[in-house]
Formats: C-alpha cells, sequence, structure tokens
C-alpha cells in the first residue's frame, strides 16, 4: 500500500493545480460522450442502410476531417487564446450534435448523419493542440508527467466505459438520446473549460498574420522536421500509432480464428490495452524521475511490440487479455514520456503548431497501420503478420535510440542550469501563490547581464521593457521624479529586483539605478512577467513596495496594478 501510495503522489500532485482539474473533468466528460456517439452513430447509420458500406463511410467521415484540418487547428490554437479556443470548440461541437439529436429524432437520411458528424470533427480538431500546449504551462516542470499520464488515463478510461455508455443509452432509448447526452457533455465541458484562471497569450510567428494557410501550417511542420530532438521524439510516437492501427486488423483477426470469440472479442481485448494504460499510469511518474528516458522509451517500445509476437502461440482468450494489458503498459510508457520531452523541447511560441502536425501525424500513422497489414494477413498469413509487427517496429525504435540519449543528456543539462534561477526567483516574493509552472516559465526567461561598477543599469526616463533581479553585487537607486531634484532612494543587495513599476504602469523609467560594484543580474522581458501576473497573483510585498516607491517619486502618479484576487 505504501508503495501504490508513492506510485500515486504524482497524480496528486498534478491534481492539486485548480485549473488542471478544470481541464481534465471537461476532456473526461466530453470524451466519453464522444465514444458512447460514436457507437450511436454507427448504429444509427446501419439502422437507415443496412449497409456496411455505410457504416464505413459513416467512420470516415468523423476521421478523415480530422486528419485534414489538424495541422490547422495546432495553427488556430497558437494565434488565439487557448481557453478561449477550447470553449469555443466544445460549444460548436454542442450545435452540431444537437442537430444531430434532432436529425435523429426525425430519421434525417444517413448522410445527413455524417455531415453532422465531419462537421464536429473539424470543430473539435484545435483542442488536443491546444490541451497539449496547455498542459506545460498549467502542471509545471515538476507534474508534467503525471498531467500527460493523467492525460493518457483518460483516454484508456474512455475507450473502455465511452462504448459501454453508448450501448446503454442506446439500450434506453435511441441513437437521438446519446447525441443529446453526448451534446450536454460539450456544454459542461465548455463551462468547466470557462472557469480556468490562466490565459495563454497569442503568438503569430508568420509574417504578422499576413501568411496563407499554407505557411502558417509549414511553421509547426518545420519546428518538428528542422529539431533534431523533437523529429526523433514524433517518430517514436507515431510509430507507436502506426502498431495501433496495425492492432485494429490483427486483433480482429486473432480473436476469430485463434481464439474463438469471433471478431467482436476485438472490443474484450481492445479493453486489455486500456487497463494496461492505466496501470502503468500509476508509475509512469516515478520512471520518468529517471535521467535515462532513452531506455525506458525504447523499453516501452519493446513492451509494446513483443507481446504480439507471443500471440502466435494463444489460443485462450484470459492469456491474450493478460498480454493486451501488458502491451497497453508498454504504449502508455512510450507516448506519455515522448510526448512530455517534445513539450520540454519545442518552444513555447510554436507548441500549439506543433501538435497539430503531431495530431495529423499519429491519424495518418494509424490509417497506414489499418490500410497495410490487410495485404499481409491475406499474403503470408495472419501468423507472419504477428512475428513482423512483434518485432520491426522494435528494430525500428533501436534505430533512434542514440538521438534519445543525446535528448536526455541536453535534458539534464538545461534542468540543472535552472534550478539556481528558480530558488532565486522563488525567494524573491513577487507573487503571492506562485505555482512551479510560473517560477520555470521566468528562470527561462532570466538572461545573465553583467554591469561594471559606476555603469547605470537603466536610466530614469527611457522604456522600460525588463524586471531587473539582483544576483551578486549591489546598486544604487537615485530619482529626480517630479520635483527634478536628485534624491537618494535606496542600495540594493542580491536577492532584491528592481524596474518593476515601469512595466506594470507601462511608464518610463521612474529611477536611475547604478552599480556600485561589478554585479550580475537576472534581466526578466517585461512580456514574460506580465504573463507571469495573467497566471499567479502578485504578492503583497511587490504591490506594496512598488507603491510607495511610486509616491516618493512621483506622487501625482495613480497606480494602475492591483492584486488578482
Amino acid at each position: 500500500m505504501k508503495r501504490l501510495a508513492r506510485y500515486t503522489e504524482g497524480m496528486r500532485s498534478a491534481l492539486r493545480h485548480r485549473d488542471l482539474k478544470l481541464l481534465f473533468g471537461g476532456l473526461v466528460i466530453s470524451a466519453s460522450g464522444s465514444w458512447a456517439y460514436n457507437v450511436a452513430l454507427l448504429a444509427y447509420v446501419f439502422d437507415r442502410t443496412h449497409s456496411l458500406g455505410w457504416v464505413g463511410a459513416a467512420g470516415l467521415g468523423r476521421f478523415v476531417p480530422a486528419l485534414l484540418f489538424s495541422t490547422y487547428g495546432g495553427v488556430v490554437a497558437e494565434r488565439y487564446e487557448r481557453v478561449r479556443v477550447m470553449v469555443s470548440s466544445d460549444l460548436l461541437c454542442l450545435a452540431f450534435q444537437a442537430g444531430l439529436c434532432v436529425a435523429a429524432a426525425l430519421t434525417a437520411p444517413a448522410w445527413v448523419a455524417i455531415l453532422l458528424a465531419a462537421l464536429t470533427s473539424i470543430a473539435n480538431v484545435v483542442y488536443n493542440p491546444a490541451v497539449a500546449a496547455m498542459l506545460p504551462e498549467l502542471a509545471g516542470e515538476d507534474d508534467l508527467v503525471a498531467a500527460n499520464a493523467l492525460n493518457g488515463t483518460i483516454d484508456n478510461l474512455v475507450v473502455i466505459a465511452g462504448p459501454a455508455i453508448g450501448a446503454g443509452l442506446l439500450a434506453l432509448g435511441s441513437a437521438s438520446l446519446a447525441f443529446g447526452v453526448n451534446a450536454a457533455s460539450f456544454g459542461v465541458s465548455a463551462v468547466l473549460v470557462a472557469r480556468m484562471r490562466a490565459r495563454s497569450r497569442p503568438v503569430d510567428v508568420t509574417e504578422g498574420a499576413t501568411a496563407g494557410v499554407f505557411k502558417q501550417m509549414a511553421v509547426g511542420v518545420s519546428a518538428i522536421f528542422s529539431s533534431g530532438p523533437a523529429r526523433v521524439l514524433v517518430m517514436f510516437s507515431v510509430l507507436a500509432s502506426f502498431v495501433y492501427g496495425t492492432d485494429t486488423v490483427l486483433l480482429v483477426g486473432l480473436s476469430d480464428a485463434q481464439l474463438g470469440t469471433g471478431p467482436q472479442g476485438f472490443g474484450y481485448l481492445l479493453a486489455g490495452l486500456g487497463v494496461g494504460g492505466i496501470l502503468m499510469a500509476l508509475v509512469v511518474d516515478r520512471l520518468a524521475s529517471s535521467r535515462r528516458l532513452a531506455l525506458i522509451i525504447t523499453g516501452g517500445m519493446a513492451v509494446y511490440c513483443l507481446p504480439t509476437a507471443l500471440l502466435v502461440a494463444v489460443h485462450a482468450p484470459g492469456v491474450a487479455f493478460v498480454l493486451e494489458v501488458v502491451r497497453g503498459a508498454g504504449t502508455l510508457v512510450v507516448d506519455v514520456l515522448a510526448i512530455t520531452a517534445l513539450q520540454r523541447a519545442v518552444s513555447d511560441e510554436v507548441i500549439a503548431r506543433v501538435f497539430g502536425v503531431f495530431f495529423a501525424l499519429v491519424l495518418g500513422a494509424i490509417s497506414l497501420g489499418t490500410v497495410v497489414t490487410p495485404p499481409i494477413v491475406n499474403g503470408p498469413g495472419l501468423h507472419t503478420a504477428l512475428y513482423i509487427m512483434g518485432f520491426v517496429p522494435v528494430a525500428i525504435g533501436l534505430l533512434g535510440f542514440p538521438a534519445l540519449v543525446r535528448i536526455d543528456r541536453d535534458a539534464a543539462s538545461r534542468l540543472d542550469e535552472l534550478v539556481p534561477r528558480i530558488a532565486l526567483v522563488e525567494q524573491l516574493g513577487i507573487f503571492a501563490s506562485a505555482n512551479r509552472a510560473v517560477l520555470e516559465r521566468l528562470a527561462a526567461a532570466c538572461t545573465s547581464v553583467r554591469v561594471g561598477a559606476g555603469d547605470a543599469v537603466v536610466t530614469e526616463g527611457e522604456e522600460a521593457d525588463a524586471l531587473y533581479v539582483i544576483v551578486s553585487g549591489r546598486v544604487d537607486v537615485k530619482s529626480r521624479g517630479e520635483t527634478g531634484v536628485e534624491q537618494h532612494i535606496r542600495v540594493m543587495d542580491p536577492g532584491s529586483y528592481f524596474g518593476e513599476i515601469g512595466v506594470l504602469e507601462r511608464i518610463p523609467r521612474t529611477a536611475t539605478v547604478t552599480a556600485l560594484e561589478d554585479v550580475e543580474l537576472y534581466r526578466i522581458e517585461g512580456a514574460a512577467f506580465l504573463d507571469a501576473l495573467a497566471t499567479a497573483p502578485a504578492g503583497t510585498s511587490l504591490l506594496s513596495g512598488a507603491r510607495m516607491r511610486l509616491a516618493r517619486t512621483h506622487p501625482s502618479l495613480r497606480p494602475q496594478f492591483e492584486a488578482v484576487s
């Protein structure tokens, strides 16, 4: 029990973040509704047409739009404030699902249902990139792995529970009821997400928002393929997604031809994958604390794939289920750790675009897996296909191992560099309740500046564009203020900060700060400082100190900044 408690501590720590709980609450509800609606959609289309071809068209109606528009979904999640993007997405999905509910109640033609399903998929493509981009901000460095594990756990839970909910709703009423429940789930999600306090800063890195659609999407593609670490990390997740695509064919064939459970036994094996992912979520945070993630990610790929080859000799459904549980644990390791490392490897300015491309590649890999597997099964046979999918992906994964080792080394070096900066920023007392994520962003925004004795760091009257933190040495503060007579304000020692008044009030510098001896400072850009204030409330010491100094030098100015309650 103690070991289990230790394993789950990371998840409890992640869920202490209020905004993270709201986000995941919305995800659980809307994703469960979406899986339930998927069952109802296929049932409705078959009931209206009695054609498996139309059923396949319904699946494509949901899947293809997501594949085509996912890359641009990342652009939208970068160019607009992400909480608003997610709420807008939920509300659009609510509208389309409400329309589907009405259409089903009126027994509309199948093509109407498929069209509304496609529109729902298009409206929803911005959501996953926005979530992936928000998680580092909401969870922080310490809890990021646990947050991604929780996100993966939600995926596994809804895969198991969602279809069961859909079947239950169909049994209780009709497809229209399931569509109505899904519409309501998006409404609940919108309410929860709208309550989040964190807000992102919209960014457009393409020609001042004048670039065309394809140039906008190309930014995410370029960010992935121009970065060795990003390229390798995406490769591992895409490879795991490809294997999942082959599973959708192989497990149906295995269940029907070898386990004696018929094609419907596929759902039983798929549930095994979900159970394995849920169990591994309890320990993946502990694995992530290792600095040998290259070995863990590569090992996770092996655990996911190698049991597929063992299925050749399995004829008992229970044994097959156990092997799928093992495989589910392996794929969660690959996905969570690779996604976490990718979130750390790419710039904040393009992270949503990168994940827009990432999810498009994942969908494409799943599609490819479903396409290439049937010819192998129909040609060399099921056992040959199981051997191929058991060993070949592992061999491909081993090719990326050296690159993962280099990523490990670079990540460890960056974290070691940030630790003293985080400690210094934390002791400033700038914020009333700054979480780890805020402190990390400020620490990462610090640039080291050295100023010689007698030189001015900032000059009264110049533009205020940054906050300064004294690392070593002392500085002298003087101001002419509104009287025009120079007065001495104070001497500042290491661990102090200055420059916040001009940044907060958006006014020129109110004082001149001169180095009394050689000093080292951390310079934090004003935009980064204000972004942090938008997430965490300002501390009393910051506000009261700034007001007192402003009243001394510029008594006629009324402070505009206020504490965030």
